[in-house]
């Protein structure tokens, strides 16, 4: 196991309350058995609540296609697992409600048995879940207050401009309106099929919304609350992971060898901070840079102001990065998520094998930079999509074509998802295929769908390839990429190297060391042209394909 040894780096005494406790090994150790069975999604990653959105998406339009249930039930069944991931407060009372409806309807009108069973059977799985949550995170909070003796203290800066949950209000409102323009528009429809189809996809589409701003709401509530009375305090230590989220762990686990909980933070914005957001932007960037190369931040000590448990909101006072700096103070801008014993025997093996293949990449990367160093400097140079891109746009093609030919019945809502498809691709391939960069003594010049983009050498910050992905990443925030296959068991055994490792390492040769950059200045011809012509061709062989396969 990786570990940090050194020395934690020291909060002034000053930052820390009279009387505030260490939440020591003995005492967290309560803390951890209270938390949730393993098999209990407390730890939703990004990945894991878009699958099931995408899942839940899946099962309504079978149950659409399957089932003779009305909308309302169509749109909820799938919700619950969405739900039970990511908001199970909901599923406490959505389940019984939902369980009692299904029961009516089916004894109703005679639904065969198959779909009450299964719609049974992920009720009782979302009911438990949530139930066992729901009594983990009541038992950590006893916890973490009885670890505290008592000692509360007023937060820093508690008349701050509130923050939490902005972002999630906003877009929850935003996916709302076309939920809402759906639910209007079905009664509209010629057809009863579509018009059913229309009101689940509304209702669907509405209980996703809801599910947004629910969680806006919950953490801007929970914010308002932990900042209105005195919260418990701990002292703990705590680090940067390669995510920029907080991990803490107890006062005197200084090998940091069991952490107990990760919470993403951000340091309380005032107007000044806002006018320097820019630099702030960058600052950060070079700063997770730095961290997913250690995989680990320093630890620093810490006072952890509120009650953690399974997402709940808190606030940290940290030791600063730099000597002589004031105390940092971070906000929480996401609820805090418990690693249990599996979860962080898991987090472990994935930290390991990610080291293990950063430490190769970088080593490789290396090579190659070092390898580059020997081209001959020309006026221009320049990078074009290869045989791996075509292959890539191939797959995409490949894979529109088999959702046309599959015989999907030919609704509207079939309809419009393949329209919708179809018109991605159109924009998609035609990057892949026809992407092109070109370097001069000026920059870097990138053609898109629009006009050519140009980034100088000052701004272009690195460029690596991460997995699938060739990455340009300029300051500013607005970065570039482009994917297509690599096979990293065939490039070891036939000893190959993929032309986005090249590209990079030349590129990056190039950032390092002005000399080798090229002397002349390229001409418009060079730069590339504008892809949009050839997204509107596609787009419209799309369409065409379309409407033949409907009217024949």
């Amino acid at each position: 196991m990786n570990t940090n040894l050194r020395e934690p780096r020291r909060l002034p005494a000053a930052a820390i309350p009279d009387g505030c406790a260490a939440w020591d090994e003995e005492r967290t150790r309560a803390w951890i058995r209270a938390g949730a069975p393993w098999w209990v999604p407390v730890r939703p990653r990004l990945w894991l609540v878009e699958q099931s959105a995408v899942l839940s998406l899946i099962v309504a339009l079978c149950l659409l296609t399957l089932t003779d249930l009305p909308p309302y039930l169509i749109a909820l069944l799938p919700l619950q697992a969405v739900w039970g991931v990511w908001r199970p407060e909901v599923v406490r009372f959505s389940v019984p409600v939902v369980a009692v409806v299904l029961a009516l309807v089916s004894g109703m009108s005679g639904v065969s048995w198959p779909a009450p069973m299964c719609a049974a059977l992920l009720l009782v799985a979302s009911v438990t879940a949530a139930e066992l949550r729901a009594r983990a995170r009541a038992r950590q909070r006893s916890s973490a207050v009885a670890a505290a003796d008592g000692v509360t203290a007023v937060l820093p800066a508690a008349d701050a401009p509130v923050r939490r949950g902005r972002f999630l209000v906003g877009f929850g409102t935003v996916v709302a309106v076309p939920a809402f323009a759906l639910l209007v528009a079905s009664p509209l429809w010629r057809y009863a099929e579509d018009r059913r189809g229309g009101l689940a996809a509304g209702l669907f589409l509405l209980g996703l919304a809801f599910t947004v701003l629910l969680s806006g709401v919950l953490g801007r509530r929970r914010a308002l609350a932990l900042r209105r009375a005195p919260a418990p305090v701990l002292r703990v230590l705590v680090r940067k992971d390669g995510h920029g989220d907080a991990v803490v762990f107890a006062a005197d686990d200084t090998t940091a060898l069991r952490p107990l909980f990760t919470v993403p933070v951000m340091t309380q914005a005032t107007d000044e901070d806002e006018e320097e957001e820019g630099d702030e932007e960058e600052e950060l960037d070079e700063l997770l840079d730095g961290l997913k190369d250690e995989e680990r931040g320093p630890l620093h000590e810490a006072v952890l102001y509120g009650a953690p448990c399974d997402g709940a909101e808190v606030l940290l006072v940290s030791a600063a990065p730099k000597p002589g700096e004031p105390p940092l103070t971070e906000w929480s801008t996401g609820p805090v998520r418990p690693l249990s014993e599996r979860g962080l025997r898991s987090r472990l093996a994935r930290e390991e094998r990610a080291a293990a293949r950063a430490a190769h990449a970088e080593a490789e990367h290396a090579e190659l930079v070092e390898a580059a160093r020997t081209m001959t400097v020309v006026p221009v140079r320049r990078w074009r999509a290869g045989p791996v891109d075509r292959l890539s746009a191939f797959l995409v093609v490949q894979w529109g074509v088999w959702l046309c030919l599959i015989g999907i019945d030919d609704g509207f809502w079939h309809r419009a998802l393949l329209l919708a498809i179809g018109l991605m691709g159109a924009l998609v391939v035609p990057v892949k295929l026809g992407w092109r960069l070109t370097a001069d003594r000026t920059g870097i010049w990138l053609n898109r769908l629009r006009a050519p983009r140009h980034i100088s050498w000052d701004d272009l910050r690195s460029v690596r390839r991460e997995s699938f992905e060739l990455q340009l990443r300029v300051r500013g925030g607005d970065n570039w990429s482009v994917s297509a296959p690599r096979w990293p068991w065939l490039e070891r055994k036939r000893g190959l190297t993929h032309p986005y490792d090249t590209l990079a390492a030349e590129l990056s040769a190039m950032i390092a060391d002005p000399a080798l950059r090229p002397t002349g200045e390229s001409g418009e011809e060079e730069r590339g042209r504008p892809l949009w012509p050839y997204a509107v061709v596609l787009g419209i062989a799309w369409i065409a394909v379309l409407v033949t396969r409907w009217l024949s």
